[in-house]
């Protein structure tokens, strides 16, 4: 079992490292492109896509059943250019006008002041751009990321990402070769306290929170992480998201900082910003709802 198991991963390493030398021969947005169209030929026939359409049903109770259709066609061809696109970082990044960052000298001086910082995103447009954007206008910036299960891909992927992140990436969660979670909160505490940021992904539904927010008229539980990093070390609180421009790999990347007040009320203080961060990401997806990632199991119940 163990060698099948290492034979499906060595496999699909190999396909992803031959899609990838592919992409590389085309320009990056014919790359995205035929990334997109892949993905919405495959996607409508797994149970991803029905996940789809029941969270959609969940938040625009009053769309047609055409509208969530049409919604989830381009949210897969989203996803597809992403896909491709996180095989060219290096190539997106090295042409800076893809990449626009509203009110960048201002949101640069914010970053550059001491002290720590702690931003968030969700998996809208293209997420990794929204991270990069951070790094980019800060520094000593750390990302957290959940290992994915195939050991080769992991490390292909997370070598592709790690040199936009000048203080490293952080692996959360369990399986072989993830430390325990104090390991990760520990990691990121000892940086945020030497004055560095950290950047979290923070837009799936967390069961094990025990902070229930509204979400899509829903109960929801999202992870209260930053919270707790936040006041932990009174670290500036910030949001970010990426919006795809005209179907292409050229974006732009809003970020606001959120108040954040400290009381006498641990729990109060941690759950009030863990709302106030789902707000913001609700009000988010509500504009551009087809670059939002739909089909994750945990998006949309509590």
């Amino acid at each position: 079992m163990l060698a099948l198991r290492d034979l499906r991963y060595r496999a699909e390493y190999a396909l992803t490292r031959g899609a990838a030398a592919l992409f590389r021969l085309l320009p990056i947005d014919v790359a995205a492109s035929v990334g997109a169209s892949l993905t919405a030929w495959i996607a409508p026939w797994t149970s991803h896509h029905r996940r789809a359409l029941e969270n959609l049903a969940v938040a625009f109770p009053d769309w047609s059943a055409a509208e969530r259709q049409r919604v989830a066609a381009a949210m897969w061809r989203n996803t597809g250019r992403t896909i491709a696109e996180t095989l060219l970082l290096d190539r997106i990044m090295s042409d800076p006008s893809r990449l626009e960052i509203k009110d960048r000298e201002a949101f640069e001086r914010r970053l550059r002041e001491p002290g720590a910082k702690v931003g968030v995103t969700l998996h809208m447009g293209n997420w990794e751009m929204a991270a990069v954007a951070f790094g980019v206008c800060g520094d000593k910036f750390a990302g957290v990321y959940r290992p994915l299960r195939n050991p080769y891909l992991d490390r292909y992927l997370r070598e592709t990402r790690s040199p936009f992140y000048s203080a490293g990436l952080i692996a959360k969660g369990t399986g072989k070769g993830v430390r325990p979670k104090r390991f990760t909160a520990k990691a990121a505490i000892d940086g945020l306290r030497q004055g560095g940021q950290l950047g979290l992904v923070c837009d799936h539904v967390d069961k094990g929170s025990p902070f229930v927010v509204p979400f899509f008229g829903q109960q929801a539980k999202f992870t209260p992480a930053p919270a707790v990093f936040v006041r932990a070390v009174g670290a500036q609180f910030w949001i970010g998201r990426c919006i795809r421009r005209d179907r292409r790999s050229r974006f732009l990347v809003e970020h606001e900082e959120l108040p954040f007040e400290r009381t006498a009320d641990r729990a109060a203080d941690l759950r009030n910003a863990t709302a106030a961060m789902a707000d913001r990401f609700e009000r988010w997806i509500r504009e551009t709802p087809e670059q939002w990632m739909w089909w994750q199991r945990r998006s949309m119940s509590g």
